[in-house]
This record gives C-alpha cells, structure tokens and sequence, in this order.
C-alpha cells in the first residue's frame, strides 16, 4: 500500500489547519514564497522519486536475498515491530552522517533550508538522496527483513514525522523522554551554535540519548530555523543544487589532488585551507539575522499558488500510477514537473524575465501534453483539450494584467 499517497489530503488538510492556528493565536509562521518553495521542493522529490527508487529497492533485495542472516516473515507481528524499531535506528545513523559529512549534507540541506518551520517544512525533500541514502539500510537485508516490510515501515517513519514540524505543539513531558516531538525537532532545525546537529532520529529519540547527540528546547534561547549559508533563493532545483556547486567549486579551485578528493567526504563545513584562504566564507551573525524575502504583491502571490496546485495534481497523480508508467514518459513529466517548478520559482524571485518565461512554460504545455497522449500517459480527448486551452487563456489574461512593478505592491 502507497501510505504516501493515501496522507497527501490529510497533509494540505493539516496545513490549511495550521494556518488558521496561526490566524487565531497571532502568529506567523508561514510566508507564501518559502512555503510555496518547500512544497515544491517536495513534489519534485516525489516525481524524481519514481525514477531513483529502484536505486534502493534492487540493492535491498539483492542483499536480501543474498546476504539474509535470517528468514523473516512479513506475517509475524513482531518481525514488523522489529523492522519498525530497526528501521529508526538505521534511520538515526543516515540522518546524522547526513549533517556530518559534506556529499551527504549536499543532499540532505535541501530539508533545512526553509527559515521557517510549520507543516509545509515537513514535505520540503531532497531529490538526490537515493545517490548513498540506500547504504543505511542494507543491515535491515542482512537481518533477513523482507522488502515489503522494509518499504511499509519506511513509509510509516516519514508519515510520523510530519506532525512534528510545527510551532504550535509545547513540550509533551514524558513523551520527550522517548519520542521525536515538535520541540525536539524544532531544536533539530536549527542554527543556533547550541542546537545544530542535535536529535536525529526519525521516531525515537532514544538514539539521541543514547549516543550522546540529544538537544533539549531552551526558553532562552529561542530557535532560529534555516542553514547557516542561506538558500537566498525559492529555486527548488538550486535547493537541491547548491552545496553540490559549492563543493565543485573548492574542489576544482584546491591546489592537492587529495583535497580535490577527500572534501566530498570531510566533515561537513570543512574546505581545503589554501581554498579557505583565498576564497573566505563569513558566517552570518544570528543577532542580525534577517529571513529572505522578496517583494512581491498579493496578486503575483495568488497567481504563483493557483499555477502551483497544477503540479500537486499532477505530482499526486504520478504517485499514484508510476508504477505504471514506462520509463521515458517518467523522464518526460519529471522535466516537465522540473521546468514548471523553476519557472514559478523564478516568478516568486520577482525576476525581469519571469513573466516571459512564465508565457514559455504555458506555450510548453502544448506539446508536452501531446507527448503525454502518445505515450498513454494521459489521454487527453477533446474535452481535456479544451480544458487546457481555456487554462492557458484565463492564465495569460491573469498574466498580463497583473501590475509589471510587483514591487510595489509587496505585502
């Protein structure tokens, strides 16, 4: 059973609840453009899913079917709670290696970025995590725990920790004890010197404890969400991106082959010292911190979400039937999911040119939809023709009479 898929609903449900927490109590913990970007940042993860998972699903099952200590069976109720317990506990040790070294924080940061923290925060994932991700897991294979039951307890741990991306759920007493909880993870997206690389597991923060990496909440010192070398943009494919370049980048300019090699690797923040030198990285100081923003007018906001929700739909849609989809018509709406995205992205940046590429990704459409047919992705007819011409009318209508100097209009 996809639990993903079936949670989508529940998850926007729970989002427009927050929201209007947020509207009751006073607060603001949501900015259009930051949430709009974390969500895309998730549908991309899901779509590029559908085309990396089998990464970790062939080496599972090979190492199970090879290495397998123990034959388990997904029938047995304890071998499910084993798994469940097991899996956080493999969980623990992927999410802490992925702050502690640099090529797997360059996939896991994607998560952190947001400098706000609410329930939008929680699908806000990596697209290049199958590349090692996979690895912390093979141990669950040589203990002989069946694929399904791997993938169903995987799926139950991303479900759980989404309740836990919020501002609105104080301390839980003894539940803190053993749990991962809101203000246990709160500490987790931090940036505070005092809370950074602290309470990594995905359920239990028993492993915290245990191995020395666990964080209480502080009254006074309250929580500053983001990464300490800011996103500054809502890219979602420079999210996934960045601190990729940025390795390139001290590798290519390092003097020694070996630092060219071994930075991947370091621990994270570590650079060769002659690149160090030449090229200084000032990190910013949290008594000034200032969230990114860009001025941008409620119209350009409400436009930016309306076109977004196309790709929820579609993004769910792919959930729901990539498995029976061929692998080039994956590639097709992955580029077409991707090139949508960048571009609604571009459009919250308040770029000069976004309102021409936002006429090219509607132009786009045409002949990408027309693909879609020929591969059986999506059989159009001609009433869903219809529907995307008078889409693609309304959306160039709205696109031009919206004021040019956006600016102005910021809120």
């Amino acid at each position: 059973m996809n639990y993903v898929l079936y949670a989508v609903p529940f998850f926007f449900l729970l989002i427009g609840i927050e929201l209007m927490v947020d509207r009751w109590r006073g607060m603001r913990t949501y900015r259009t453009a930051d949430a709009l970007n974390s969500l895309s940042a998730g549908v991309l993860s899901t779509t590029s899913g559908l085309l990396t998972k089998v990464v970790g699903l062939l080496t599972y099952t090979f190492a199970w079917q090879h290495m397998a200590l123990f034959e388990l069976s997904a029938s047995s109720l304890w071998v499910w709670l084993l798994a469940f317990v097991f899996y956080d506990f493999c969980y623990y040790w992927n999410h802490r290696l992925g702050h502690e070294r640099n090529v797997l924080w360059a996939a896991h940061s994607v998560h952190h970025q947001s400098e706000e923290y609410n329930l939008s925060t929680a699908l806000r994932q990596t697209s290049t995590g199958f590349l090692f991700g996979w690895i912390f897991y093979l141990p669950m294979a040589a203990a002989g725990v069946p694929p399904l039951v791997f993938l169903s307890v995987g799926a139950l741990n991303l479900l759980y920790q989404f309740w836990v991306h919020t501002r609105h759920v104080p301390k839980l007493g003894w539940f803190e004890w053993f749990f991962i909880t809101p203000s246990n993870h709160r500490v987790h997206h931090a940036q505070n010197p005092v809370y950074m690389d602290r309470n990594y597991g995905g359920v239990f923060i028993l492993w915290d404890r245990l191995f020395g990496t666990f964080q209480e909440e502080l009254e006074e010192e309250p929580v500053i969400f983001g990464v300490t070398t800011p996103l500054a943009s809502w890219n979602p494919l420079w999210a996934n991106l960045q601190f990729y370049v940025q390795l390139w980048r001290d590798a290519a300019r390092a003097e020694s082959r070996w630092d060219k090699l071994r930075i991947w690797f370091m621990r994270t923040g570590w650079r060769p010292a002659d690149v160090a030198a030449r090229y200084p990285q000032a990190k910013p100081d949290l008594s000034l911190f200032v969230k990114f923003e860009v001025p941008l007018g409620l119209p350009q906001k409400w436009y930016a979400g309306l076109q977004f929700a196309l790709y929820v739909v579609a993004g769910t849609w792919l959930l729901g039937t990539g498995s029976e989809v061929s692998v080039a018509g994956l590639l097709l709406a992955w580029a077409w999911m991707a090139f949508g995205l960048y571009v609604i992205g571009s459009w919250l940046e308040n770029r000069p040119w976004a309102r021409w590429l936002e006429v090219t990704r509607l132009a786009v459409n045409w002949p990408v939809f027309s693909a879609f047919t020929v591969l059986g992705l999506l059989p159009m007819g001609a009433a869903g023709w219809g529907l995307l011409a008078l889409y693609s009318l309304v959306s160039l209508a709205a696109l031009f009479g919206l004021p040019r100097r956006a600016a102005a209009l910021a809120v």
